[in-house]
């Protein structure tokens, strides 16, 4: 599957209609324009949603649409306090999920300098191009122009800049960056709007054929915000949000038998690491994210609906006593 080549070009031009020769956000958003700012960082675009300034459920949600390619719908609906915990979620509707999700939105990046993390995602993925996942997929696209979407707690660093430059094979002046951490609304937003991602990738690890799904919905909680500076509460309360409160839908078309082989397995609870907030799992591997079992990561509850036979399967459940101890 090979995405079109104008994907990091199409989201530039989203970009780039967020902010205006100012620096500060375009358009008739109010909320936008108060709490988003653009600079530049070694010629690249850099949209701070979050690090210096305040950030906002706009912002999020402009966030997610970078991270998805603009291939999804994001919206704040409501949802039931009492099973929640809290009253609103973020919910993601897709027809192009592995698009979308595994060739964009999937954080597969860790953007590392000796100054400089983060977890890096967004279409500027496609151009780097080493990632398994996507050679496996034949997920892979040239441009002259990459968008990326970052999760840090500070501005990215000018070595930061040049390593990205470098992988993509671009000038750093054709390179947008929009960050956030996830200790800010915005990102809060853009990791809960995850729940179809980590369910797809769950399915690629369990080696099921994910350009069987056909479309996709999504459903967490939006988790409280963590104060600014407590990182590990942040990643904490929105990685809990979809692995204790993320529902999924997927729309597949597919043998029975493909289903049947890994629908329990989809799950959160299918992980030895599921129970406990995330913040205390986090502690226990001396804060490596990649030391965690990766199979922790999908959400709580996952329905398949096989459009070639119109069989349905529901696996796993929301743990609504873990939330309650995360969020408060």
């Amino acid at each position: 599957m090979l995405v079109p080549n104008s994907v990091n070009e199409r989201m530039c031009s989203l970009f780039d209609q967020l902010i205006d020769q100012n620096g500060v956000a375009a358009g008739h958003d109010a909320s936008l324009r108060a709490s988003l700012r653009a600079s530049v960082i070694e010629g690249a675009k850099i949209l701070d949603a979050g690090v210096h300034h305040r950030g906002s459920l706009a912002g999020g949600i402009a966030l997610a649409r970078l991270c998805l390619a603009d291939l999804a719908d994001v919206a704040i609906v409501p949802c039931d306090r009492a099973t929640h915990v809290v009253s609103n979620s973020v919910f993601v509707r897709t027809d192009r999920p592995v698009e979308a999700c595994l060739a964009s939105q999937y954080a597969g990046w860790p953007v590392s300098t000796d100054d400089f993390f983060a977890m890096g995602s967004g279409p500027m993925r496609l151009v780097r191009g080493k990632e398994e996942m996507l050679h496996d997929l034949g997920l892979a696209e040239t441009a002259s122009v990459v968008v990326g979407v970052l999760e840090a707690e500070k501005l990215p660093t000018v070595s930061a800049i040049r390593s990205i430059a470098e992988q993509c094979r671009v000038a750093a002046d054709q390179i947008r960056i929009a960050i956030a951490p996830s200790t800010s609304i915005a990102g809060t937003i853009q990791v809960v709007a995850r729940s179809i991602e980590t369910a797809m990738h769950k399915l690629y690890s369990l080696g099921f054929d994910v350009t069987r799904v056909v479309s996709a919905t999504g459903n967490a909680p939006i988790a409280p915000v963590a104060k600014t500076g407590d990182t590990v509460r942040g990643i904490g309360r929105t990685n809990d949000a979809i692995l204790y409160g993320g529902e999924v839908t997927l729309w597949v078309d597919c043998d029975d038998e493909a289903v049947e082989a890994i629908a329990e397995k989809v799950p959160s609870p299918s992980s030895a690491d599921h129970g406990r907030p995330f913040a205390a799992i986090f502690e226990g591997y001396d804060f490596d994210f990649y030391k965690v079992d990766p199979l922790l990561f999908s959400p709580a509850l996952v329905t398949f609906s096989n459009l070639r036979t119109g069989r349905t399967w529901t696996s796993g459940k929301i743990e609504t006593d873990i939330l309650r101890k995360s969020f408060l």
